[in-house]
């Protein structure tokens, strides 16, 4: 008997160890209510001694209160449920030292359904929780600041327009149907982005790739920019370019947004290239401005979302938008110091399907 005690022992042991070693809180009991385990993370939240708590009362270790005073054993009875009853939900209740702590629970049974032999409640920090709320709302409030810029020129124009139709002239009307229009556009391509990064960050984004001409689709983006700045947009293009394997209208977006981007952080003349991968068939996309760069330590930032620099404007999201669809298109992105000053971003485009599945 001495040698099966020990075998259980040593079960015990190492379930307790690799239960300390999950990043959240775990505690166990059985039908009568006592504790049979506590990992380290689950002792802090209930702000026992792990060690102590096995064998005691599930009553004197679980003590969450709701905002009522209620404890969880009151308002859940786990050990009561029909026989239906599986787990309990998510649930945000109070420790001992007044900070958030969210529970889930799983009732185990003997059978299907059976008795309740036993619970197994997961604990985890509400500061998590927390923080993506802080993150949310930080979000909707950038989101609401970039739609109302546009949206406060248009409700302007459009209401001098109606109380003042008579009185403009030709000219003055133009300009502002003109300026209107701009708004507008600008408008419909912060909601394209948003959804863009909406599918990005859910897994949903529809690519249809095939294979395309990276000097003829990068030559439309680099025409078309140009004929609407001022700034000087070289594009210089290598022999025996392969093709590429990509969706079109995601690789131009991806293109505008990096070209628009070294327009308006940078000065001088903007250099677009284009030359073939020198690891695996593909083409790099090299583009350059003459600005002030960005800082070894920002370029990782320059990825995340509503990242923005200076008093240039812009939405934040295109090189958010840039990493996620080179990455979906199994490609990648590096930002590097530009030979004469200013910033180069180079992105790999493969001739192959490489998308990630």
């Amino acid at each position: 008997m001495s040698g099966e005690s020990g075998k259980v022992g040593s079960t015990r042991s190492r379930v307790r160890s690799l239960a300390d070693f999950y990043p959240d809180g775990v505690l166990g009991a059985t039908r009568d209510g006592v504790v049979t385990i506590l990992n380290t993370q689950g002792a802090a939240l209930l702000g026992v001694d792990s060690e102590q708590a096995r064998g005691l009362p599930l009553a004197e270790v679980l003590k969450l209160l709701d905002q009522d005073g209620r404890t969880w054993l009151e308002v859940n009875r786990p050990f009561e449920s029909i026989s239906i009853v599986r787990a309990v939900p998510e649930q945000s209740w109070l420790n001992a030292s007044g900070e958030e702590v969210l529970t889930t629970a799983r009732l185990v049974r003997d059978e299907p359904l059976g008795q309740v032999v036993g619970i197994a409640v997961g604990l985890r920090s509400g500061r998590g929780r927390a923080l993506l709320d802080r993150e949310r709302s930080d979000l909707v409030a950038t989101v609401a600041h970039e739609l109302r810029s546009p949206l406060t020129g248009v409700k302007g124009f459009v209401q001098a327009l109606l109380n003042r139709w008579d009185k403009l002239s030709d000219d003055q009307r133009k300009l502002m149907l003109t300026t209107v229009n701009a708004d507008a556009d600008r408008l419909a391509r912060l909601i394209a982005e948003l959804l863009d990064v909406a599918r990005i960050d859910t897994g949903r984004l529809q690519l249809y790739p095939r294979e395309s001409s990276a000097e003829l689709l990068v030559g439309r983006v680099v025409a078309s920019i140009e004929a609407g700045t001022a700034r000087s947009v070289s594009f210089e293009v290598e022999d025996d370019l392969p093709e590429i394997f990509a969706d079109p209208d995601k690789f131009t977006q991806v293109v505008t947004n990096l070209v628009e981007n070294a327009i308006r952080h940078g000065q001088g003349q903007v250099t677009v290239r284009l030359a073939s991968l020198p690891s695996l068939p593909g083409v790099r996309i090299t583009v350059d401005d003459e600005g002030d760069g960005i800082p070894v330590e920002l370029r990782r930032r320059v990825f995340t979302k509503f990242w923005t620099t200076g008093e240039s404007g812009g939405s934040g999201l295109g090189m958010y938008i840039v990493g996620g669809l080179s990455r979906a298109h199994g490609g990648t992105v590096t930002i590097e110091d530009a030979p004469g000053g200013g910033a180069r971003v180079m992105v790999d485009w493969p001739s192959g399907d490489l998308r990630p599945e």
